[in-house]
């Protein structure tokens, strides 16, 4: 089932105003704020040539992106507390799935700030 969530999005560019929206929504994720603002990250680095991953990878992150910034997804996020649940389960289900990628960025992330 997630592969098919995901698979809508595997040709599907973000705009800078996309991760703009999902920085500002990002605060709505409780605990999985930092992990979120971690794929945004990601995302930007991927995009601007500092960093390199496979489109699948990438894909989970723009799907997971576009997913927590879409009003209209499983749960809307107008119903308190129980519409950011689904975006939530998304971002874990992401942060699982691509848990070696985000060991490989972070180590290339500490190496760069220990060669500045």
């Amino acid at each position: 089932m997630a592969k098919g969530l995901f698979e809508q999005f595997r040709h599907r560019k973000i705009t800078e105003t996309e991760l703009l929206q999902a920085e500002s929504k990002a605060k709505n994720l409780g605990s999985y704020v930092g992990d979120f603002k971690l794929l945004i990250a990601m995302c930007k680095d991927v995009l601007s040539g500092k960093y390199k991953m496979n489109s699948w990878n990438l894909t989970i992150i723009i799907g997971t992106i576009l997913y927590v910034i879409s009003p209209v997804d499983a749960i809307p996020d107008f119903i308190a507390v129980g519409g950011w649940l689904d975006d939530v389960a998304i971002v874990a289900y992401a942060m699982r799935k691509l848990s070696e990628e985000i060991e490989r960025y972070k180590l290339q992330k500490l190496v760069a700030k220990q060669q500045n």
